[in-house]
């Protein structure tokens, strides 16, 4: 064969590839309003910059007939490109192609491509739309997924990883996304289980549908599962990209430092009436939030799960920061089982990869009554306590309003290494509230008075006492417990110092193996 005709070949055999399972599979996946493996890329990516592995791989089985039937690529595209110029390794997989099933073939290049990213420390991100294991390769298939969950396991704390649900996603198939730091859902066209509709009818006699059972929503706001909902698969990649933005290539660098136009120094005045007089009158945190941080940007993380706090990343003078923060609008911005969950799991991520944490406080406790004790909160609050005792990445707290018993000490306050703890001048932090309080430190008192007046007369003023003494900051400062009680319209500035004051900080942990967080 001359040469011109293997370079013809060559062409002709990556024409081939690029087509999967062919045209009508293709036309077919269109329909269901779904993007193929190829055409995500081309959208994640910088143009031109992806840079292909093993496009003429195929399966090699030959159980059931299958070996009359093979695909160069073998249902999933791997290798590397760039996201505004930052170097990302990536896997698509096809569903056009056995219906994107996992063969050992398929296993082996998503591996390789997890170990060159651990080895050059970039992120990596998993496109999932697959129908699960390839059954003709039996253990073949499943051995496939347990190595892919092992490389999972060691990459985790060392690079970013950013799982996209863009179809189905079903029994083993979920474990590899669950091991990632991110996991983003499109509404209509992704779902996730462990087991499906049919599997669910047969056991259990529940009659219940796809979306149902593993949805976008159902994962975004019921199981916590996703930690974004995307209305289609361009605006999932979209996140993808502006979610890489803020975090670093890997557990040994720092974030990337943005330009930023937006003063240091910004006055917020609407933030010096944003507390309502009244203590038990509920404010949106997001628009504390949005008024100091860069342009107003913040973008957040599981937000139709356990709203009553927020997590997110935005900017603060170029840098990165993740940000928890209490949400008075709904649940009274209580910690529940959830909360505390959605909240510990974002502080770990950050303190792994560098990302300094902002928390705003405005907790009045935990959230009471049988279903959260006999859920475990007890063990689900210490796992929020944990992670911020942990953390050793700068800790700037503000409390804004109030900050009650237990959750005080929860939410990075200076007795877990709280870097630089502010209040506002608004801010109550005690055991509890005055009401409370009163009924339990004069009981007694309160009994004796048999004159319904004078017992509220009494109650009253107890309350009263109560407040002067605990709802406002300086019993906290006078201790040291607060480092500076500031202006709320002077949070951006104060927050930016306090962040470029600690960004040479070091903080020495014991040496051990690794911890062992209350699970």
């Amino acid at each position: 064969m001359a040469f011109e005709d293997k370079i013809k070949e060559l062409l002709e055999k990556r024409e081939l590839a690029k087509l999967g399972g062919g045209q009508k599979r293709i036309d077919a996946q269109h329909a269901k309003g779904k993007l193929t493996a190829r055409e995500r890329i081309e959208l994640l990516l910088d143009e031109g910059s992806f840079a292909e592995f093993d496009m003429f791989v195929t399966h090699r089985s030959h159980n059931f007939g299958i070996d009359k039937q093979t695909f160069l690529s073998d249902g999933v595209i791997t290798g590397h490109g760039t996201i505004d110029g930052r170097v990302v390794y990536v896997f698509s997989q096809d569903f056009t192609v056995f219906g994107g099933s996992l063969s050992e073939a398929f296993a082996n290049k998503i591996c390789k491509v997890m170990d060159q990213a651990m080895k050059v420390g970039a992120p990596l991100i998993g496109i999932n739309d697959s129908g699960g294991a390839r059954i003709q390769e039996g253990v073949n298939s499943l051995a496939g997924y347990a190595e892919i969950f092992e490389r999972n396991i060691m990459a985790s704390g060392v690079i970013p990883q950013i799982s996209a649900i863009f179809g189905p996603c079903a029994g083993g198939a979920v474990y590899s996304p669950a091991l990632t730091d991110f996991i983003i859902m499109s509404k209509g066209t992704s779902n996730m289980f462990v087991t499906g509709p049919k599997v669910v009818k047969t056991v259990t006699g529940e009659v219940v549908t796809d979306e149902e059972l593993g949805g976008a929503m159902v994962h975004g706001s019921k199981s916590g599962v996703s930690h974004f909902v995307a209305d289609d698969e361009q605006e999932g990649i979209m996140l993808i990209r502006k979610l890489i933005s803020y975090l670093p290539q890997n557990n040994l660098e720092d974030p990337p430092l943005a330009p930023n136009n937006d003063p240091i120094d910004r006055l917020e005045d609407s933030l010096n009436f944003i507390i309502p007089e009244n203590p038990n009158k509920p404010y949106d945190v997001k628009d504390v939030i949005h008024a100091i941080v860069d342009n107003g940007e913040f973008l957040e993380i599981q937000r139709h799960y356990a709203p009553n706090i927020v997590t997110g990343y935005a900017r603060f003078n170029g840098m990165s920061v993740g940000i928890v923060a209490n949400q008075p609008n709904y649940l009274a911005g209580v910690l529940d089982i959830n909360a505390s969950r959605k909240a510990a799991r974002f502080v770990r991520f950050c303190d792994a990869f560098n990302v300094p944490i902002l928390t705003l406080v405005d907790v009045p406790g935990f959230l009471p009554g049988t279903a959260q004790e006999y859920g475990g909160i007890i063990v689900h609050g210490a796992k929020l306590l944990y992670a911020y005792g942990e953390a050793t990445v700068p800790k700037v707290t503000v409390v804004l309003r109030k900050a009650y018993g237990g959750a005080y000490c929860v939410m990075s306050s200076k007795h877990l290494r709280g870097d630089m703890n502010f209040a506002w001048p608004a801010a109550e932090i005690a055991v509890m509230g005055a009401k409370g309080a009163t009924e339990i430190l004069q009981s007694r008192k309160i009994s004796e008075i048999t004159d319904p007046q004078e017992r509220e007369a009494f109650i009253l003023q107890s309350e009263t006492e109560y407040k002067d003494k605990f709802a406002n900051p300086y019993d906290a400062a006078k201790y040291g417990y607060i480092d500076d009680i500031i202006e709320p319209r002077n949070t951006r500035f104060r927050v930016i110092r306090a962040l470029q004051a600690l960004s040479t900080k070091k903080d020495v942990m014991p040496p051990k193996k690794h911890s062992n967080l209350p699970l």
